[in-house]
C-alpha cells in the first residue's frame, strides 16, 4: 500500500489487484457510489504523504501556469483578436437584449391592451354609474402625469446638450421603471411607452456623443468627456474605437502642414513627423487608461491600433527620409533618423506600450541597405585609389579626419597615425568614419552583419593587393570583387612588401580598433583598462577574437603569394630550369678534389635576399617588428617546404641512377644546418621550420643508409658545421673571419665523436 500511495502521489498511473485502469474507473459510474466514503477509503494518507501530495500539487499548478504563460505567449495574436471580437459581441448582445426587451415589453402591453378593451365592452357600458366612477377611479397619478412628462424632459436636456443631467434623467428613468415592474405602479401601457422613450433617448444620445467625438475641432477635454458618457451608456467597445480614431483623424489633420521635399533634411522631417505621430498616440494611451482603465479587451485594441500607426509611420520616413539615404549608402543620415524615431517611440513605455522592438523590425531593412551600400561605396572608392597607389608608405594627410579627431603634421607618430599606402590611408579612414555612429546596428542586432561586411571589403582589398604583385597567380585574383579591377603593379621589393604592411597593420590593429566600438561595454571598458593595449582589450571578445582571425587569414593569402613568388624566382631560372635538384648533391662525390666547404648557391641566395627583405622591413615595420618576423618566417619555411616536398627531387635521391654520396649528404646537412643558424640568429625559427628541416635530414640520412653505409660515420662534428655556418654568414654579411689555426674548413676529417653522432640522432627523430 506504501508503493501504491506513492505512485500516486506522484502522478504515476497505478493498477490495484491486476485490474485494469478503465475497469478501476467502473465504481464511479455505480448509482450507489458515496464520494465521502470512497476518498476517506483511499486517503489514509500520514503527514508525510500529505506533504508530499501538496508539492506535487503545487508543482502541478506552476507547470499549468508556465503552460498557460507560454500559450499566452505563442498565440497573443489570436488571443487580442478574439478579445476584440467578444467586445463587439458583447456590444451586440446588450443591443439586442434592448431590442428584445422593448418587444416583450410591446406585447405585453397589446395583450393587456386588448383585455381593457374587453372590460370596457362587457362590465363598464353597462350603466352611465359605472361609467363616471370607472372615470374617477381612473384619474392618472403623480407617477403617470411624471412618467408622460419624462420624454420631453429628455428632449430638452438632449437638445441643449446637457450630457450629464441628461445621463442622471436616463439612469433615473430605468430605475423608475424597474421599481414600476415590481410594484405594479404603472400600467402596461404606459410602462411601454416610457421603456421605450428611453431607449429612443438613450440612442439619440449616443448618436450625439458619437458625432461630437469624430468632429476634429473638438478639444480634448470635449473629446474624453463624450467617450465617457458614451461608455457610462453601455457602448464601451464603440466608445473606444471612436476615441482612437479620435486621435488619429486629429494627427492626420496636424499632418496636413507637414510637407516634404526631396531637398529638406531626412532627420528634419523624422523629428517632426515623430513629434506629431507619437504625440497623439500617447494621448490615446493615456484618456484610454483614464477612461476604460487596463481592460485586457481596450489594452489590446489599443496596441493594436498603436502598432498600426506606427507601421504607417515607418513607411513615411523610409519613403521621405530613408530611401535616398539608405540609396546613397548614407549610413550616418539613416541612423540618425532611426535614432530620432526611437527616442519618441520609447517614450511610450511610460504609458506601458514597448513599441521600439517594433519600430526597429521595420527599420531594419533600410539601415540593411544603407549599411551594405555605404561598405559597397569604401570598396568602389579604395580600388580607385589602387589603381594609381604608388605603394609608398606615408603618414596621414595633414588635417585627415580619423577616430573622430584630427591627425598632427605629417612627421609625428602618435598612436592614431600609421605608415600606410594612398589606398590603404583612404580604406582606413573611411572604416573609422563608418563606425562613428554605430547605435542602430547594436540595437538591430546587425553588429555581426556589419563584421561581416566589413571583412568582405577588407578581403576584397587584399585580393587587389594580390593582383599588384608582378606575376601573381591567376586564381589568386579571382576572389570576389577584384577580377574587374585595374591596380598598378607594385615593381620593386620595397613596394611589395608595402602591401604587406599595408594588408597586415589594418588587420591587426586599425580594423579591429574601429569595431570595438560595436561592443557594448566598449566605453566603460577603454576608461578601466586603457593601460592595455588594444589588441588585448580587443581579445576579451570572442566574436571579435573569430573576425580578428578571419582578417589574419585573409592577409596570409598575400603573405603566401609574397613568399611563392620570390621562392619561385629564386628556384626556378627565366627559361624554367631548376636550381635545387638532386644532382647538385648527388655529383658532389664525382668531384671531391674541387669541394670548397660552403652552404650551397641556392641558400647563399636565400640568405642575402632574406637579409634584404629583413633591412626594408625594419624600417617600414618600426615598432611592429612582428610584421617583419611572420613574412621572413614565411619566407624561409616556403623554400624549405618546397625541398621537402619536391617529389622529383626525392625520387632522384632515393631511387635513382647514383645514389647519395658521403660528401653529398655532409652538403645537404649543412645547407639544413646553415638554413636552422641564420634563422636562429635573426629571430625568425619556427618549430615548423624546424620539423621540416628535421624531415628533410631523416630523409637524407635514409636515402644514405640504402648504400650499407652507416651515415654517422661519415658526418663531422656538429662544431664544425656550426663554424662553417657562422663563417659563410659573416662572409656574405660582409664581415670576413680569418680562420683559426685549430681546423681546417676544406677538410672535415675530423673523427666522428659520440656527442656529434648524438646530435645528428636527435635532429634526426625530432
Amino acid at each position: 500500500m506504501a508503493t501504491a500511495k506513492t505512485a500516486r502521489t506522484r502522478g504515476a498511473p497505478v493498477k490495484e489487484n491486476g485490474v485494469k485502469l478503465e475497469e478501476g474507473l467502473g465504481v464511479f459510474k455505480s448509482d450507489k457510489f458515496d464520494a465521502e466514503a470512497y476518498v476517506q477509503s483511499k486517503c489514509s494518507l500520514n503527514e508525510k504523504e500529505i506533504k508530499q501530495l501538496c508539492s506535487c500539487l503545487l508543482d502541478l499548478k506552476k507547470a499549468s501556469a508556465e503552460e498557460m504563460r507560454k500559450s499566452v505567449y505563442a498565440n497573443y495574436a489570436a488571443f487580442i483578436r478574439t478579445s476584440k471580437e467578444i467586445s463587439d459581441l458583447e456590444g451586440e448582445l446588450f443591443s439586442i437584449r434592448n431590442l428584445l426587451s422593448m418587444q416583450s415589453t410591446l406585447i405585453h402591453g397589446l395583450a393587456e391592451g386588448v383585455n381593457l378593451d374587453s372590460l370596457s365592452v362587457n362590465g363598464i357600458e353597462g350603466s352611465d354609474e359605472n361609467m363616471l366612477s370607472y372615470i374617477e377611479d381612473g384619474e392618472p397619478s403623480d407617477l403617470e402625469k411624471w412618467a408622460t412628462e419624462f420624454p420631453d424632459l429628455l428632449d430638452v436636456l438632449l437638445a441643449e446638450r446637457r450630457v450629464d443631467e441628461a445621463l442622471s434623467a436616463l439612469d433615473k428613468g430605468e430605475h423608475v421603471v424597474e421599481e414600476a415592474k415590481e410594484t405594479k405602479a404603472l400600467n402596461s401601457a404606459v410602462l411601454t411607452s416610457l421603456q421605450t422613450a428611453i431607449t429612443e433617448r438613450r440612442q439619440k444620445l449616443a448618436d450625439q456623443l458619437s458625432e461630437s467625438a469624430c468632429q476634429p475641432s473638438t478639444r480634448g477635454s470635449e473629446l474624453r468627456a463624450a467617450i465617457s458618457a458614451l461608455k457610462k451608456l453601455g457602448d464601451g467597445p464603440r466608445a473606444h474605437t471612436l476615441l482612437l480614431n479620435a486621435h488619429l483623424q486629429r494627427y492626420q489633420y496636424n499632418m496636413q502642414s507637414l510637407r516634404p521635399s526631396s531637398t529638406s533634411y531626412g532627420g528634419a522631417y523624422t523629428a517632426a513627423l515623430s513629434q506629431l505621430v507619437f504625440s497623439a498616440i500617447a494621448q490615446a494611451a493615456t484618456d484610454s487608461l483614464a477612461i476604460f482603465g487596463k481592460e485586457p479587451a481596450y489594452t489590446s485594441e489599443l496596441v493594436i491600433w498603436a502598432t498600426k500607426q506606427i507601421e504607417a509611420f515607418a513607411l513615411l520616413v523610409k519613403r521621405h527620409a530613408l530611401a535616398s539615404s539608405a540609396a546613397a549608402g548614407g549610413l550616418r543620415a539613416a541612423a540618425e533618423c532611426v535614432q530620432i524615431a526611437l527616442g519618441h517611440c520609447s517614450l511610450l513605455e511610460a504609458r506601458g506600450l514597448a513599441l521600439c522592438p517594433t519600430l526597429l523590425k521595420l527599420f531594419r531593412p533600410s539601415v540593411e541597405q544603407a549599411l551594405q551600400a555605404n561598405l559597397k561605396r569604401i570598396e568602389e572608392s579604395t580600388a580607385a585609389l589602387a589603381a594609381a597607389d604608388d605603394w609608398v608608405l606615408t603618414y596621414p594627410p595633414t588635417g585627415t579626419r580619423q577616430s573622430g579627431r584630427l591627425t598632427s603634421t605629417v612627421g609625428s607618430t602618435t598612436a592614431f597615425q600609421h605608415k600606410l599606402t594612398s589606398s590603404a590611408h583612404r580604406f582606413n579612414f573611411m572604416v573609422q568614419d563608418f563606425f562613428e555612429d554605430v547605435g542602430p546596428l547594436l540595437s538591430m542586432q546587425l553588429g555581426g552583419q556589419t563584421l561581416e561586411g566589413l571583412f568582405r571589403v577588407f578581403n576584397s582589398y587584399v585580393s587587389m593587393l594580390i593582383k599588384a604583385l608582378p606575376g601573381s597567380m591567376e586564381d589568386e585574383a579571382d576572389f570576389e570583387g577584384s577580377e574587374n579591377k585595374i591596380v598598378r603593379l607594385a615593381e620593386t621589393e620595397t613596394q611589395q612588401i608595402a602591401l604587406v604592411a599595408n594588408a597586415s597593420l589594418l588587420a591587426d590593429e586599425l580594423l579591429p580598433r574601429a569595431a570595438m566600438k560595436l561592443s557594448p561595454a566598449n566605453q566603460s571598458y577603454y576608461k578601466d583598462d586603457m593601460h592595455r593595449r588594444p589588441t588585448d582589450r580587443q581579445n576579451r571578445y570572442p566574436e571579435q577574437r573569430e573576425w580578428k582571425r578571419r582578417l589574419a587569414v585573409s592577409v596570409e593569402r598575400l603573405r603566401n603569394t609574397f613568399c611563392r613568388q620570390h621562392v619561385l624566382d629564386l628556384i626556378f631560372t627565366e627559361e624554367g630550369d631548376s636550381h635545387l635538384t638532386a644532382d647538385m648533391y648527388i655529383n658532389m662525390d664525382r668531384n671531391a678534389d674541387e669541394i670548397d666547404w660552403f652552404p650551397s648557391m641556392i641558400f647563399q641566395e636565400l640568405f642575402m635576399m632574406l637579409t634584404r627583405i629583413h633591412s626594408i622591413a625594419s624600417e617600414m615595420f618600426v615598432g611592429r617588428e612582428r610584421f617583419a618576423i611572420l613574412l621572413l618566417m614565411k619566407l624561409t619555411e616556403t623554400v624549405v617546404l618546397w625541398l621537402s616536398e619536391d617529389q622529383s627531387f626525392w625520387d632522384d635521391i632515393e631511387d635513382g641512377q647514383r645514389p647519395l654520396g658521403p660528401l653529398g649528404l655532409q652538403q645537404l646537412y649543412l645547407d639544413m644546418k646553415f638554413v636552422v643558424c641564420f634563422a636562429s640568429q635573426s629571430r625568425y625559427l619556427s618549430r615548423n621550420l624546424q620539423r621540416v628541416v628535421n624531415e628533410i635530414v631523416s630523409k637524407a640520412i635514409t636515402a644514405f643508409s640504402a648504400t650499407g653505409i652507416d651515415p654517422y660515420s661519415v658526418l663531422p662534428e656538429d662544431d664544425w658545421f656550426y663554424e662553417v655556418c657562422q663563417e659563410a654568414i659573416e662572409r656574405l654579411s660582409g664581415k670576413p673571419k680569418a680562420i683559426n689555426g685549430e681546423r681546417d674548413l676544406n677538410s672535415p676529417t675530423a673523427s666522428v665523436s659520440a656527442q656529434s653522432i648524438s646530435s645528428v640522432r636527435s635532429h634526426g627523430s625530432s
